[in-house]
């Protein structure tokens, strides 16, 4: 199994009535929610950790969740609120304003022993569960009861609008990038973290000290990707007519990892392994998985039966 830990939440995107007045409609998002639901979707059995709400919300998210095969019996159920993120599109990039204060999802908390991991072949994190200090300190704990067993898979997607304190923020971000074997971010987070766009440098720093995969996402521009053994890896993006943005690094992120896993190259023993003929194709099914998802509205990634044969193409 995979898992996916972090936010689940309620994306209120634009949307025009017949009328021709603007409205907002209520879409189930949040990072790694999208992450296992993209997994899921693509055949990967998949749990998702975190806290999701037993509101009116949550009852939303938990179906959205379970429609797609995700596993949420390792999820936490409580009455605390869902947060809620109200969205718009500037110069072709979604922006954010969250409200999440006292939710289930930032309240959640790692219960010790509740998670198998003898039966996950990786773990991945980020996002906003871990702006915060008690997300962050949590899902510290859960990195550690791994005990080095698992991969751990990490994307920051950052929300620089949550955050208060951008040192003490990019100083967290650098602890668990030190604990994962797969980072992955965007050019806008790299930007944000490190104030520049020497993505080899910081690849090749960050490999050194012990993380076998760096991968940044480019948009339209394509993924750059970096191995110990296989070396760097450039992959282009499919031309698509875009809809929305939202949802489409998840996406990515969740067929990265299947693609490995697919490959027999997700466990934390054989990731060192990847050749850069599979690094490649992995990087390559990622992205076309993405611009499926930024061709319609929401987080929606897509389905195995509608990527089986871009998979066998690049095979």
């Amino acid at each position: 199994m995979i898992l996916s830990c972090g936010d689940a939440l309620i994306d209120f995107v634009p949307a025009r009535l017949a009328d021709g007045r603007d409205a907002l409609r209520p879409v189930v998002g949040g990072s790694c929610l999208n992450v296992a639901v993209g997994l899921a979707r693509l055949g990967a059995p998949t749990g998702f950790v975190g806290g999701i709400s037993t509101d009116l919300f949550g009852t939303m998210i938990a179906a959205h969740a379970e429609a797609s095969q995700v596993d949420l019996r390792l999820a936490t159920r409580g009455d605390d609120q869902t947060t809620l993120a109200f969205v718009r599109h500037v110069g072709g990039e979604a922006q954010y304003a969250f409200y999440d204060a006292e939710t289930a999802a930032r309240k959640w908390t790692y219960r010790p022993d509740s998670i198998p991991f003898a039966d996950v072949d990786a773990l991945h994190v980020g996002s906003t569960t871990l702006i915060h200090e008690q997300g962050a300190r949590e899902t510290r704990e859960m990195i550690a009861a791994a005990k080095g067993a698992v991969t751990i898979s990490f994307d920051p997607n950052c929300r620089p609008n949550l955050v208060r304190d951008k040192a003490a923020y990019r100083a967290g971000m650098d602890v668990f990038a030190a604990t994962a074997d797969l980072i992955k971010m965007s050019d806008v987070d790299f930007d944000y973290l490190h104030g520049h766009d020497d993505y080899a440098a910081r690849a090749e720093a960050l490999l050194a000290r012990g993380t076998r995969v760096v991968v940044v996402t480019r948009g339209a521009k394509g993924a750059l990707g970096w191995h110990a053994e296989a070396g760097a890896v450039e992959v282009p993006a499919p031309a698509v007519d875009v809809v929305d943005t939202i949802g489409a690094g998840d996406s990515f992120q969740a067929a990265l990892l299947f693609a490995l896993s697919k490959l027999g190259r997700i466990r934390k023993a054989d990731l060192p392994l990847l050749r850069e003929a599979e690094l490649r194709q992995a990087l390559s099914f990622a992205v076309r998985c993405a611009a499926v998802t930024c061709t319609r509205e929401g987080a929606d990634p897509p389905r195995w039966a509608e990527m089986a044969a871009v998979w066998n193409d690049l095979s």
